[in-house]
């Protein structure tokens, strides 16, 4: 069923792969036209899914094939990836250090100006930036593959695709449903809603040439990714999906999602 997709080189994998992620956040979105509200359950579970799957997908899909780059180079094995990991987590610490409270904003948790025009730039500007580093990792991890790199694989790389690509379907909503309590009409919440995924196809073909163009930067790229991804996980997925009551909800889809990674990234090697 999958053939023609495993016969494209794997930078056009990845340009379907962001494709998909794009496509899940405007699924997300688009539910403004015919939602008055969303299942928080629901949403809480997709989100510990996606970031169960992240945390998996982060470790074999971007920092095992990045330690095993590594082997035989004149730096300890483990250095590489722990300078790409920490820059990772300071790259997206430092968005939140700059753009303060963003996130924080647009869900509600900080009082924000009640002009309708700064309040939506706030919320498109702050689930853009962050779906950079997502889109940054699907791109290094089909590069990784392409570039024949031991450990990297087309199972993993989907995997963190599927995994994004879920988170998305609530990213969309977060931004399509404050935006049309603002009173901005379905069709403008909407836009906006898709748009914020607009940098899914742009950065992460980008990470793709990247890596195919600059082979020993491999090794600090997937841990980069790795650590951008990491950070979301922990500083935003799990805080957002266990806000709202649903601990248990939330965590049963984080150790389910792990868990399928796991499947997903051996059968599909």
């Amino acid at each position: 069923m999958f053939d023609w997709f495993l016969e494209l080189n794997p930078v056009s994998q990845a340009l379907f792969a962001l494709i998909l992620a794009w496509f899940t956040t405007t699924a997300g979105a688009a539910s403004v036209f015919f939602l008055k509200t969303f299942n928080q359950k629901v949403m809480d579970g997709m989100l510990g899914f996606a970031g169960g799957i992240m945390i998996a997908a982060s470790f074999w899909s971007l920092l095992e094939p990045s330690l095993e780059m590594s082997e035989g180079g004149s730096m300890p094995v483990w250095l590489p990836s722990l300078i790409g990991f920490l820059v990772g987590g300071i790259c997206l610490k430092g968005v939140d250090f700059f753009l303060p409270g963003l996130y924080d904003r647009f869900i509600g948790k900080r009082p924000v100006n009640s002009e309708s025009f700064r309040r939506s730039t706030m919320l498109v500007s702050a689930i853009t930036l962050h779906n950079i580093p997502e889109a940054l990792a699907v791109g290094v991890a089909f590069g990784a593959v392409a570039s024949g790199v031991e450990g990297a694989t087309i199972g993993g790389a989907l995997a963190l695709t599927i995994a994004i690509s879920i988170q998305n379907v609530p990213e969309g909503m977060a931004v399509s449903f404050p935006l049309r309590r603002e009173g901005i009409s379905r069709f403008w919440s909407f836009f906006w809603g898709q748009f914020s995924a607009i940098v899914f196809p742009l950065a992460g073909i980008a990470g793709a040439f990247l890596v195919l163009a600059v082979q020993p930067a491999l090794p600090y790229a997937l841990s980069f990714a790795a650590g951008a991804m990491i950070f979301v996980v922990i500083d935003e997925i799990i805080p957002e999906a266990q806000s709202h009551g649903n601990r248990k909800i939330a965590t049963t889809g984080g150790m389910i999602g792990f868990a399928f990674m796991m499947v997903l990234d051996v059968g599909l090697e």
